[in-house]
């Protein structure tokens, strides 16, 4: 069974720090860029970052920017999220997702309905 699957979601306190990792199962991540999603309890899903499948370009929301870091890891088919100076409002269910094939060269989107495989997520809680 193909999946996604995140880990190291929990509780922190505002202007903490924690590290999202995204393993997949009968999934290549080589040759697609990758992609972190969350939702916030009644809200859409809104995207976080994205990494090209060479981790030459990365691209961040305007709100995570300077604060969380993306990076990837073809060899062992992982992605990570380095989450820094947490904010309440950054509390939401992570998401990562692996985007649909691409031609070379194609700009990295945070555009939800490009990616074609999904985690369950991993639950990131800031507490004032």
């Amino acid at each position: 069974q193909v999946q996604l699957v995140e880990s190291g979601g929990g509780l922190v306190q505002a202007g903490g720090s924690l590290r999202l990792s995204c393993a997949a199962s009968r999934l290549s991540f080589t040759n697609y860029d990758m992609g972190w999603f969350r939702q916030a309890p009644g809200k859409e899903r809104e995207f976080v970052a994205a990494i090209s499948w060479s981790g030459g370009s990365t691209m961040y929301a305007d709100s995570v920017k300077g604060r969380f870091t993306i990076s990837g890891d073809n060899a062992k088919n992982t992605v990570d999220l380095q989450m820094n100076r947490l904010k309440p409002e950054d509390t939401a269910v992570y998401y990562c997702a692996r985007r649909r094939a691409r031609p070379v060269l194609t700009p990295l989107t945070g555009a939800p309905n490009e990616y074609d495989y999904w985690g369950q997520g991993t639950q990131v809680t800031v507490s004032s």
